[in-house]
């Protein structure tokens, strides 16, 4: 049977890095391959190369047997080959049906491919409205409308950067049924994912990657997760140690919070009530596009319709405060959309620091102390293993993984007594999750009040003390992670709190 992707000795070097050296790959037709690696071995290049996005300084690319050059994406898709980035291609000011038809023939016709798009989202169990423009989605549903978008292309091989991240628990298993049936169907599939579990469970073959460099290749059903971290890191993911305690006074209070739309496609936030104390963690579950967008733009600031009581922040109200005089109220924060909204993509790391940290010790008689920002920006990189050419490397430059290592890291060294995290650890690979995670849980120790937003159940299981889902702008009650199950909340992330548990369990 004749190999649908062959990848020869294949190297791209760039200025500072040498990102891929000297990679083999074969994958078989109707084959799941997963491609494994920490943040920064070299994945999204290898992608963008066999996608056409970025060009090989060496080595041989043979699709069906036959020798190519992919020159661009066009003649990527024109072959079969689809992509799905973790960053997403997408026009803001577009709707999703207009982005989608950018890569389609001039003569599509909108109404026929919205019907088409509506149809094969519901099929994989991907909500979209194909009238909605991006710059309304979460970045969980500008994921979702990526992944349609490669799938109404019928490929030979799909390529799927972190596919998972948007699903409830069991939405996660229809896609895997869907993608073994694509499989048995001839398509192949490259598969990009951090979680362990997921590979094992899906994936014919693993390849693992370790600073640009093939270090083996395995049939991951036959491998435990900690035999496929020490192969991805060298190491087993380091265990969080937590320290039993009381949680202390009451540090964010939300208080019947409502918020009708702020556009026509956003969601109404209804009578939200919650309190986080210090020393403690709460969880927010949820599935992407259920009110996480809004509710973080109430807390931090961005969005000041809120009643000033509707919000409480140590005992004060700052429902229609600004984020600066939030976070000098002691409050930090984690936007879910890094480049953009965490960190200013051309700027350097040390400039992204003045973004949230503008006080005496970096600005003095109106001057900007660059000295100070350089350190505090080479205190992160050093504290968080940040991979990076150092603080005046500029955002963009760094994986997504580094760059959320990055972004998280300044916020924690601010000391915030109220830490709001959306997404903390999308993206990353297994060691870089555990030592973020590790630091939150380190910094509820030390006494700080933190929210988690995440679409990560294992995540809030794993670092939470209380747990609260957000479904259609709505909140449930909170329960003790110790008392909670996967199933009931994935019951909750559908809105069901109001059902008898005993349905979860019966």
């Amino acid at each position: 049977m004749t190999n649908r992707l062959e990848l020869h000795q294949i190297t791209k070097r760039y200025p500072s890095v040498v990102a891929n050296d000297g990679i083999d790959l074969i994958v078989k037709p109707g084959e799941i391959h997963a491609v494994l690696g920490e943040n920064g071995a070299g994945k999204s290049t290898l992608m963008k190369i066999i996608y056409g996005a970025v060009k090989p300084d060496a080595g041989r690319v043979l699709w069906n047997g036959a020798e190519v050059e992919i020159a661009n994406p066009a003649q990527a898709r024109t072959l079969g080959i689809a992509m799905v980035f973790q960053h997403f291609s997408l026009f803001d000011t577009l709707t999703v049906a207009e982005n989608i038809a950018l890569g389609l023939p001039n003569d599509t016709k909108l109404d026929a491919l919205a019907q088409r798009i509506s149809s094969t989202a519901a099929q994989y169990g991907l909500e979209l409205e194909p009238q909605r423009h991006v710059h309304t989605l979460s970045v969980g549903e500008c994921q979702r409308v990526e992944i349609v978008r490669a799938l109404l292309a019928k490929p030979q091989l799909l390529i799927l950067d972190e596919p998972t991240s948007v699903l409830t628990p069991q939405a996660v298993e229809k896609l895997f049924e869907t993608l073994r049936q694509l499989a048995s169907e001839g398509c192949s599939i490259l598969y990009i994912s951090h979680k362990l579990d997921e590979i094992r469970a899906l994936c014919h073959t693993c390849s693992v990657l370790r600073g640009g460099k093939n270090t083996g290749v395995c049939d991951p059903r036959t491998e435990t997760a900690a035999s496929l971290s020490r192969l991805m890191i060298g190491a087993e993911p380091p265990t969080i140690q937590r320290q039993t305690r009381t949680p202390g006074a009451t540090m964010l209070e939300v208080k019947q919070l409502s918020l009708a739309k702020s556009h026509p496609f956003a969601t109404p936030l209804s009578d939200i009530s919650f309190a986080v104390r210090a020393g403690e963690i709460l969880g927010v579950a949820g599935i992407s596009g259920n009110g996480q967008q809004e509710l973080l733009a109430a807390l931090s600031g961005e969005d000041r319709r809120a009643k000033p009581e509707a919000i409480v922040l140590q005992g004060k109200p700052v429902g229609n405060l600004p984020p600066g005089l939030r976070r000098r109220g002691g409050l930090g924060f984690v936007p879910e959309e890094r480049l953009g909204r965490g960190a200013v993509p051309d700027m350097s790391l040390a400039d992204n620091v003045l973004l949230t940290l503008q006080t005496p010790l970096t600005i003095r008689f109106g001057l900007i102390r660059n000295s100070v920002l350089v350190q505090r920006a080479a205190d992160v990189i050093a504290r968080f293993k940040v991979k990076a050419a150092g603080p005046q490397a500029a955002a963009r430059s760094l994986s997504g993984g580094n760059l959320q290592k990055y972004i998280v890291g300044r916020e924690v060294m601010r000391g915030p007594k109220v830490l709001i995290v959306a997404q903390p650890t999308w993206g990353v690979d297994v060691g870089a999750a555990a030592q973020i995670r590790a630091e939150l849980v380190a910094l509820r120790d030390a006494g700080c009040a933190l929210l988690v937003i995440s679409e990560e159940l294992d995540e809030l299981f794993e670092i939470s003390d209380r747990l609260v889902v957000l479904a259609k702008g709505r909140m449930s009650p909170s329960i003790a992670t110790s008392d909670a199950t996967v199933a009931l909340i994935g019951q909750w992330m559908s809105g069901l709190w109001d059902a008898p548990q005993e349905a979860v369990h019966g």
